[in-house]
């Protein structure tokens, strides 16, 4: 049986628009899955939702130098591009858009999206300015890959709140549809953060969502947060996690802290181990 080619790669704005102007031409929906590359199944499921609900797909993969905060962490992302298209071949990608950095941002440029409210909690307090610089490029590839629909990954819960509120406020004519998280067989969340971590921190890494799921099952029974918090802490500083950054019930529309979950909610967790920056989140069913 011979193998499907990668997906064609385009890296200039005049030939993707003209090739999406003739699909739309055609009558065809727009599948869009914006990555950074370094694709892991998390990202192959978002290509796969995206190919069984429109008639085209495009996954675009640019390294957003606006959404790190760390020039190191920045230098550090992996960059695997030719991987990257491989994995994509059998899932029937259409194209990936690949734009260098003066295509998205040159010399001149001078516009900045912000969201207000959602990005002040959790990873826009840790990360000054990172969801303007989300926001501000799912902007531009929103536009530039005229798509009728988006698929983000729930693992990034408050990215994929912000950009639907991105798109909305700005009547961008798109759908903005949020998949559930991929984990490894050991529960970790998939994120391509993980390629940083070695074997032996892969599996002590795996506690973060051993933690959360313990706990949200203790609260469901009965458990005062605060004294699950205190504990999930220290459960995580003894699996070698250096340091938490949070551990916190939010309302899931607004981030407002709860501490007994009378509405929708989710936990929320941000920790490093190993040096790398790991998060996650997992739904919390309502009392009562």
């Amino acid at each position: 049986m011979t193998s499907q080619p990668p997906p064609r790669i385009i890296r200039g704005l005049d030939e993707l628009r003209a090739i999406t102007r003739a699909w739309k031409r055609a009558g065809e929906t727009i599948g869009v899955v914006p990555t950074m590359g370094a694709l892991h199944d998390g990202h192959l499921s978002l290509a796969r939702a995206a190919r069984q609900n429109c008639d085209r797909v495009i996954v675009t993969i640019f390294v957003n130098p606006k959404q790190f905060n760390n020039p190191e962490d920045l230098e550090n992302y992996p960059r695997t591009e030719d991987d990257d298209a491989r994995k994509l071949a059998p899932i029937g990608v259409d194209l990936i858009w690949v734009p260098d950095g003066e295509q998205m941002y040159p010399s001149d440029f001078a516009t900045n999206v912000s969201v207000s409210g959602i990005t002040d909690v959790m990873e826009g307090a840790h990360r000054p300015g990172h969801f303007d610089g989300v926001a501000t490029v799912v902007a531009k590839l929103f536009l530039q890959t005229a798509a009728d629909q988006a698929f983000f990954g729930e693992k990034d819960f408050q990215q994929l709140m912000i950009v639907t509120r991105m798109a909305k406020d700005l009547d961008i004519d798109i759908e903005v549809i949020g998949c559930p998280t991929v984990r490894e067989d050991t529960g970790l969340a998939m994120s391509s953060r993980n390629l940083l971590l070695s074997d032996r921190a892969m599996m002590k890494a795996a506690t973060l969502h051993e933690v959360m799921t313990d706990t949200v099952a203790a609260l469901a029974e009965g458990a005062e947060f605060s004294t699950l918090q205190d504990a999930a802490k220290a459960r995580l500083r003894a699996a070698d996690f250096t340091e938490i950054e949070y551990f916190e019930i939010r309302a899931r529309d607004d981030f407002a802290p709860l501490t007994t979950p009378t509405r929708p909610a989710r936990l929320f967790a941000a920790a490093w181990m190993a040096g790398v920056r790991l998060i996650d989140n997992i739904d919390v069913p309502v009392k009562g």
